[in-house]
């Protein structure tokens, strides 16, 4: 039986904080194309892997890219999974969605080893084409903390990805943003992350010669393949204790919930990446699909929660976009 005690409501500490959560108009949506993925790292919240079937079928990508194009409040459209790339309709998605709305914003979040894989050699290049942003994971500068996530050989892939993407200008180009991402490798919070981006970019820079624009810091989230690790090191009960007192209120403004929506591979909505793999629908109501719902109104609806919430808001917080609260 999972770790659940009464002191560790998100709800009732927000209300103890006289905070309300609520939805605004959404201006970013997150399609998970699906759960197939070249690597099967240790804190994945998708268990994703080489194995997994689940992707998004050609009718359902196209119901979804209607629907992002005939909503003008969506700013952002972010691709994740699994390895989005390797779905056989990623390109197409990509490019369908650039032609239709130039000023868009369009994220591959990108696990790096991806582009050295055999088909996918040209994948960079097509990204800096489409001027999509790449945001990708890269849990520290130094070997043995990325092996230890995401597995053997995986550091000097990613450098050699990240080498191939500054050619390419990202990072370097003001319109080819290169972002990198990192998860600490135990049950800990991510230290500060304007300290530790400056760290990265020495480090890189000095090391390889590797530019990138930003650092996100993101915390684990107390589920799926990362939770099992917990369970195993007998550390579930002290890291969802130490989420709960690192609670930041000032953080709660921030939460990707707030205005995004995340659409997984059949179609459904939910209010985040997390909240989809647990299965709670949006709002905690009835399952619903995104060609189903009118996003004017979504404002001001509430947000499905539970104690995995504490990730996001504890210490300087954290998204999809790294930290929330500098403080």
């Amino acid at each position: 039986m999972p770790f659940v005690a009464p002191e560790l409501s998100f709800d009732r500490r927000l209300q103890e904080a006289g905070i309300s959560l609520e939805r605004t108009l959404p201006r970013s949506l997150q399609l998970n194309l699906g759960k197939r993925c070249n690597l099967t790292c240790a804190h994945c919240h998708v268990n994703a892997g080489p194995n997994r079937k689940e992707a998004m079928t050609s009718e359902t990508i196209e119901r979804v890219l209607e629907w992002g194009q005939s909503h003008p409040s969506i700013e952002v459209f972010d691709f994740t999974g699994g390895a989005p790339e390797m779905h056989n309709r990623f390109r197409f998605a990509i490019s369908t969605l650039r032609a239709a709305r130039p000023d868009a914003t369009i994220i591959d979040r990108c696990n790096l080893t991806i582009l050295l894989e055999p088909g996918y050699e040209d994948l960079g290049a097509f990204l800096a084409e489409q001027r999509a942003q790449i945001v990708a994971s890269m849990p520290c500068y130094q070997p043995d903390n990325v092996n230890a996530q995401r597995g053997e050989g995986v550091f000097d892939a990613s450098i050699e990805a990240l080498v191939g993407l500054n050619r390419l200008g990202y990072g370097r180009d003001p319109d080819l943003a290169l972002h990198l991402v990192y998860n600490p490798v135990g049950p800990s919070l991510p230290p500060d992350q304007s300290e530790l981006e400056a760290d990265y970019k020495r480090a890189l820079k000095e090391g390889f010669g590797i530019e990138f624009d930003s650092l996100f810091t993101i915390a684990n989230m107390p589920i799926a393949r990362f939770l099992g690790q917990l369970r195993r090191d007998g550390m579930e009960k002290q890291y969802r204790q130490l989420l709960v007192e690192s609670f930041n209120p000032a953080s709660v403004s921030g939460l990707m919930c707030r205005d995004t929506i995340s659409v997984d591979w059949q179609g459904r909505v939910f209010d985040c990446d997390f909240n989809q793999m647990l299965e709670l629908p949006m709002g905690g109501r009835e399952t619903r699909f995104l060609w189903e719902i009118d996003s004017s109104l979504l404002d001001r609806l509430p947000i499905a929660t539970g104690s995995h919430c504490f990730g996001c808001a504890a210490g300087a917080g954290s998204s999809c976009s790294g930290a929330l609260d500098a403080r």
